[in-house]
């Protein structure tokens, strides 16, 4: 497994496509194991993508794609600048609040962090914003998107490890708050040290707050259906998927009105290419897994984590550690699918909650899209705003440093993720 393990590192490090090493990595596998048939890693791509669950996300994906043209987006917008506009930091603010509330809407964080460096990545330097701290703001903000319902890591991460996807759609309310809380300090504090101004010079009146409500709630009562449904028996997760796109769809239509058909077709063509990708991703990572699977790489990893510690909550931040160092040069998809078999089993073991853990490790890999040297959400907003990377490293330490705090602070108070799930949930 050493060699497959080696071949995929050198791979990526050639710059060939993810899905692509994933897969010759784990051909080598096979060729090293010739008593094993070659038919193997065929039959299982194609089971891999066989999973009814797994229809959630072609769903999700194509609902947020809609929810994005049927103007919601500026909606949401007008709403966090009410919400946080008086706030040392001015737009910095605003963009950490319109990620919480498009959480539910976008689903990924690249793209999140992406269509907001476009809205907002302009405007933050013209109000004498440094452009590296304004691309930290703007990346660094999209780490709450995958944690707020309907985050397709937590979908893909529920599927692989067998854990309840309405549970982890609950669990990631408390911890996105949390999340937000510590980036709008940071960027409090840096605002304060540099004098950036806040985005609005008086409080808002009560009719500007009512208004700004009532454009986006349709929205923010998204993840409400979505639980309300799981929970009530109502959906499925692959049902509630469908549900999400017919409710983007007659937001946008009947609603706001927005929705006309060459935005339409815009948002299935985005869809298409988003879907592909993931999907194939997904029926790749199969090949790669049978081999850690047969190789028994989940017993003996955790018998080498166990040496160290096994203290449930050393484990964790081992863990998480490990997560956020690898997500440095892969992307938080292929962790999830990934890792998941391998650690999931391992805090299973020493009595650990797996939804608690799954979100801890979802924002941990997440984080790397965030960080050099591959970070994808990082050189989208990097490209945007014609931004140095080492510029952007060295302004968003203070945002870094936030999302670490908040992720152990999640470690040891596992009750600041359970306890919505807990509640709903009736356990």
């Amino acid at each position: 497994m050493l060699l497959v393990v080696v071949a995929f590192a050198i791979l990526l490090a050639l710059g060939m496509p993810v899905a692509f090493a994933i897969a010759i990595s784990g051909a080598l596998f096979f060729l090293q194991h010739p008593e094993l048939p070659f038919t193997i890693p065929v039959q299982v791509t194609v089971s891999q993508t066989q999973n009814f669950a797994l229809l959630a996300v072609p769903l999700f994906i194509i609902a947020g794609n809609i929810m994005n043209r049927s103007g919601i987006t500026g909606r949401l917008l007008d709403l966090a600048s009410v919400l946080t506009g008086r706030l040392k930091g001015g737009l910095a603010q605003v963009s950490l609040a319109l990620s919480a509330l498009m959480g539910g809407v976008s689903g990924s964080a690249i793209a999140d962090a992406a269509m907001q460096a476009r809205m907002l990545g302009r405007p933050m330097v013209e109000r004498g914003f440094t452009p590296g701290f304004a691309a930290g703001a703007l990346a660094y903000g999209a780490v709450l998107t995958p944690i707020i319902p309907p985050g397709i890591g937590m979908i893909l991460y529920g599927t692989i490890g067998q854990v309840s996807i309405g549970r982890l759609f609950a669990a990631g309310f408390v911890p996105a708050l949390l999340l937000w809380a510590g980036l709008s300090f940071a960027v409090w504090l840096t605002a304060r040290r540099r004098g950036y101004l806040p985005e609005r010079d008086r409080r808002p009146t009560l009719k500007e707050g009512a208004l700004a409500l009532r454009g986006g709630i349709w929205a923010l009562l998204f993840p409400v259906f979505l639980l309300f449904g799981l929970r009530m028996g109502v959906f499925t997760p692959s049902e509630i998927g469908a549900f999400a796109v017919f409710y983007g769809a007659v937001i946008g239509v009947f609603v706001y009105r927005e929705l006309k058909t060459k935005g339409a077709l815009e948002a299935l063509e985005a869809s298409l290419t988003d879907v592909g990708s993931v999907m194939f991703l997904i029926a790749l990572s199969a090949i790669f897994s049978y081999g850690i699977v047969l190789e028994r790489v989940p017993e003996t990893v955790s018998g080498w984590i166990l040496g160290v510690t096994e203290n449930l909550a050393g484990v964790m931040v081992l863990v998480a550690t490990f997560v956020l160092v690898v997500g440095f040069f892969v992307d938080a998809t292929v962790l999830i699918i990934m890792l998941t078999p391998i650690f999931l089993p391992l805090v299973r073991q020493l009595g650990g909650d797996p939804v608690h853990f799954g979100i801890v490790f979802i924002v941990a890999a997440t984080i790397g899209n965030f960080t050099p040297p591959v970070g994808a959400a990082m050189y989208a907003v990097c490209s945007i705003l014609k931004v140095p990377v080492g510029e952007y490293t060295r302004e968003s330490a203070p945002l870094l440093l936030a999302v670490t705090v908040v992720t152990l602070m999640l470690i040891f108070i596992p009750q600041a993720v359970l306890f919505v799930p807990n509640l709903i949930f009736n356990r």
